[in-house]
């Protein structure tokens, strides 16, 4: 049938999704290849109010993120990719809002990073992938969810929204906010996150102009970033300083 065939593509798309939207890579470049638009045709100060707009609303994503993952409790909300796992159901905090918030935050940051480049193809491009890509993963996760904790998922799924949150809805979160929590399982996105700007920035600046800029602010916050990714990254691997019971 056609859902458990949407559903199968969900969750193999569910087990690669850290790496499927890398297909728009080649379109990415394509883009680059043109140039800025905003600057080209509005000017320095422009470009830069539009390159900043972009960098907040990737950050917002990932704050979204942030909030979602630190109300959460063990064994819920995670990287996992081999297999669905969900030891209880979230209902509360960013989950009253929509049913998907990690994946909504997902979403925000990639569309703030296609929009960086200024390349209105490849801005096309990832929306439409972003769709189909999203709604066959969520597809396969509600699916598990519902097998797993029947009537009581169907009844929250009822009233909450799938994908778009819906802030009159708000719930208190069940559990108070853990700040360690968000640090232990956030930080390879908070780096993703500088490191794809960083990298638009160069490979703009060589397919466009033939030359590498070393723009001093840009080479600041990729070494600031991987300096934070490697200390939250010890501190995860070697010390217990950032695990939470029940977290």
């Amino acid at each position: 049938m056609l859902f458990d065939e949407i559903v199968h593509q969900g969750n193999w798309l569910f087990r690669w999704r850290s790496y499927v939207l890398l297909i728009t890579v080649p379109v990415a470049f394509l883009a680059l290849s043109q140039g800025k638009p905003i600057e080209l045709l509005f000017g320095d100060r422009v470009d830069f109010v539009y390159d900043a707009f972009c960098i907040v609303l990737a950050f917002t994503g990932l704050g979204i993120r942030a909030v979602t993952v630190g109300h959460a409790p063990a064994g819920t909300s995670g990287r996992n990719t081999r297999r669905q796992k969900a030891d209880s159901l979230n209902t509360t905090g960013m989950y009253s809002l929509c049913r998907n918030p990690l994946y909504f935050g997902n979403a925000v940051i990639y569309m703030a990073v296609a929009l960086f480049t200024q390349g209105i193809y490849f801005v096309i491009i990832m929306a439409l992938l972003l769709v189909i890509y999203l709604e066959r993963i969520i597809a396969a996760e509600e699916a598990f969810l519902s097998k797993k904790f029947g009537e009581q998922y169907s009844e929250w799924a009822q009233g909450v929204p799938v994908f778009f949150p819906r802030p009159s809805r708000w719930e208190r979160p069940s559990l108070p906010f853990c700040a360690r929590n968000v640090l232990r399982r956030e930080y390879p996105g908070f780096f993703a996150i500088i490191a794809a700007f960083v990298a638009i920035e160069a490979i703009g600046d060589i397919l466009f102009r033939g030359r590498l800029l070393y723009e001093p602010a840009w080479i600041g916050a990729l070494l600031a970033g991987a300096s934070v990714y490697l200390a939250l990254r010890f501190l995860k691997k070697r010390t217990s300083l950032l695990n939470v019971q029940g977290r």
